[in-house]
Formats: structure tokens, C-alpha cells, sequence
């Protein structure tokens, strides 16, 4: 019989003849595709429960005071003006006001800085009681088209901004055709600030869902006029305005970048702000802040983070100390190990 298998096995080729059977080779396959390979299972004793509780604390509470502090850091100023902004006369019909065009929408806005400022710094508009998330208003818009401009013409999903003069809207959808349209003019002391608005969007985004031979030819001018207008003669990928605005916020109260101040501002110094107060907020009930701020390694103000640590870390500490008093005042005898369900099959196998 071992004549015929190792003949066979020859006959077969020099790959199968150089593996020959091997039995304990076979049981641990079994085993691993059984699931009946020795696994770790330990015994959570008081103790170590305990000190588990206790090392999360330890730990958690500086990660928190440290986020903490880097949120501090952070200076930042958030002025509401869409109240300032309108004339006293028009104050009692804000939403005439915002819809005559014959009026100027032009106002000054003073900002005190109260802390040293270092650059770069960030300015954002910041929204409230606006529903960017609202289920109609996401799907109004086409990425395709956004790529690929009147080459994709299927623009059903964009409706009611689909179409003028028979020629899909390029950008369309309600999205697009809401654009904050509001503008600000920084002045230090007597002298302009320079404000950089490049790069202001995501890179993802002008690289890759927006067409760089993609124009808006005739953006916002049909009859129904919404916010703000585009350029024609500049492609959408280098449109950033609308790129970040077309990044619908999930929440009502939100913020998006408007451009960057690169030099640093000085402990209580005035900035003038020169507003144009095109966008319409009040038909909704809606507020308008500018905001200037600073950045940390964290990102923003934000004290959600360290708060949150230090919350766990307090939970944690306080969940040891209460195990641990009452297993001294109450313990109980830790059972035999040896009676445990895996011990009872190894030691009868």
C-alpha cells in the first residue's frame, strides 16, 4: 500500500509529491475553521474592573483639560448685523426693505478686538434658522452638470430652477439659485485690509465635481432672481463662493468661509467693516453674523471635545471609588476558576 501511494503521488507531478499528508496539520485546520482554537477569556475580577475604571480617568481627564485649553486659545468674535444693517425707517418691514432694490443696502460695522489676533484668520457669515437640510431643497441640484454643464440636459431633479428660454440653468437647482450674496469690505484704521479668497473651498471639490469648462452663462437671469449672481466668463470649478455654499450644512445655525486675513490684528484695535446687505433673512425669521477667528491645532472654538473628556474621566474615577467601596465593605469570594465551562473541556478532553 505505501508502494501504490508513493507511486501515485509521483505519477502526479513534484508539487504534490514535495507535500506529503500530514495529520496534525489536518486537525488544526479543523480546529481554526471549527472555531476551536484556544481563545483568550479572562475573568474581569474587582480588581481588575477597578483599575480599568480608574486608568480611563487618569487618562481622560488631562486629554480633556488639554483640548480645553487648546479651544481656549482660540480668539474669536461673532457680530450679529442684519438688525443693524436697515435703516430705522424700515425696521418695522424689514422684507420691503430687503426687496427694494432702490435702495442702498450699504452699512458700517465697527469691530473691537479684544485679544491679539495672530494670522491667519478666518472669516465666516454665519446663519441661522436656515434649513440647508430640508429634503427638497438638497436634491435641488444635478452634480452631473455641475462636471459636465449642458452636456448632461436631464435637469429634472433641479426643479422649479430647471430651465430659461428652453436651456437648462447652468448651475440649477434651488442650491445654486440661493447664493449668499453678502459682501464685506475690511478697513484698518485708515487702510484696506487685504482678504484672500482663494482656496477657500475643499480641493475635492474643484478638482473633481466641478467642471473647469463648465460657465454659468446664464445663471439668475430668468424671471425668478434668488441671491446672489456669477461671473460668466469664470469656469464653476473657480467659483469658491459657490463651491462652499453648495456644501449643504446639516444643521439650521451654520457657518461658511468667506476668506482669510493674513496678518495679525492687534489687542484693541478697531476694524471697520464696510456690509453690503444684499441677502434676504428676514422673510424666514433668520439672523446674519460676521465672524472673525483664530485656529488651534484643534481647529476652531469648540469646548464640546474637552468637555466631553473630562465628563468621562470624572465618571470613571467616581465609578472606581464607588466599586471599590463596596467591594471592601461588601466582597465577595471569587469562584474556582477550574468550574468554568472551557476549563470543564479541557480537562475532560
Amino acid at each position: 500500500m505505501e508502494m501504490e501511494a508513493g507511486s501515485t503521488s509521483g505519477s502526479g507531478g513534484g508539487a504534490s509529491s514535495s507535500r506529503p499528508f500530514s495529520p496534525m496539520r489536518s486537525r488544526a485546520l479543523y480546529k481554526f475553521t471549527q472555531q476551536n482554537l484556544p481563545a483568550w477569556k479572562p475573568v474581569l475580577t474587582p480588581g481588575c474592573v477597578i483599575m480599568t475604571f480608574l486608568l480611563m480617568g487618569i487618562v481622560s481627564i488631562p486629554v480633556g483639560l488639554f483640548c480645553l485649553r487648546a479651544s481656549e486659545s482660540v480668539v474669536e468674535i461673532a457680530q450679529r448685523y442684519d438688525i443693524d444693517c436697515i435703516p430705522k425707517p424700515y425696521r418695522s418691514n424689514k422684507v420691503a426693505y430687503i426687496r427694494d432694490s432702490s435702495i442702498s443696502k450699504n452699512c458700517t460695522l465697527k469691530i473691537k478686538v479684544m485679544n491679539h489676533m495672530k494670522a491667519p484668520i478666518f472669516i465666516y457669515y454665519e446663519l441661522d434658522n436656515y434649513y440647508q437640510n430640508h429634503r427638497r431643497y438638497v436634491k435641488s441640484k444635478n452634480d452631473k452638470q455641475l462636471r459636465h454643464g449642458l452636456a448632461y440636459k436631464d435637469t429634472g431633479s433641479c426643479k422649479p430652477v430647471e430651465s430659461s428660454h428652453g436651456l437648462p440653468i447652468v448651475p440649477c437647482g434651488l442650491i445654486a439659485w440661493s447664493l449668499f450674496n453678502d459682501s464685506y469690505n475690511f478697513v484698518r484704521e485708515t487702510v484696506g485690509m487685504k482678504v484672500n479668497r482663494k482656496n477657500i473651498s475643499w480641493k475635492s471639490d474643484r478638482e473633481h465635481k466641478f467642471g473647469k469648462n463648465v460657465y454659468p452663462f446664464n445663471f439668475q437671469n430668468g424671471t425668478l432672481i434668488g441671491g446672489g449672481k456669477l461671473d460668466p466668463k469664470i469656469p464653476l470649478n473657480e467659483q469658491e463662493d459657490l463651491i462652499v455654499w453648495m456644501r449643504a450644512a446639516a444643521l439650521p445655525k451654520f457657518r461658511k468661509l468667506y476668506g482669510v486675513i493674513e496678518e495679525d490684528l492687534e489687542a484693541d484695535e478697531i476694524i471697520t467693516v464696510y456690509i453690503t446687505n444684499n441677502y434676504n433673512t428676514y422673510s424666514f425669521g433668520g439672523k446674519k453674523r460676521l465672524v472673525l477667528t483664530t485656529s488651534s491645532w484643534l481647529g476652531g472654538k469648540n469646548h464640546f471635545l474637552g468637555i466631553a473628556y473630562i465628563i468621562t474621566g470624572s465618571s470613571c474615577i467616581l465609578t472606581s471609588i464607588l466599586f471599590a467601596l463596596i467591594h471592601g465593605k461588601n466582597p465577595r469570594p471569587q469562584g474556582d476558576a477550574a468550574y468554568l465551562s472551557w476549563n470543564r473541556k479541557n480537562s475532560a478532553s
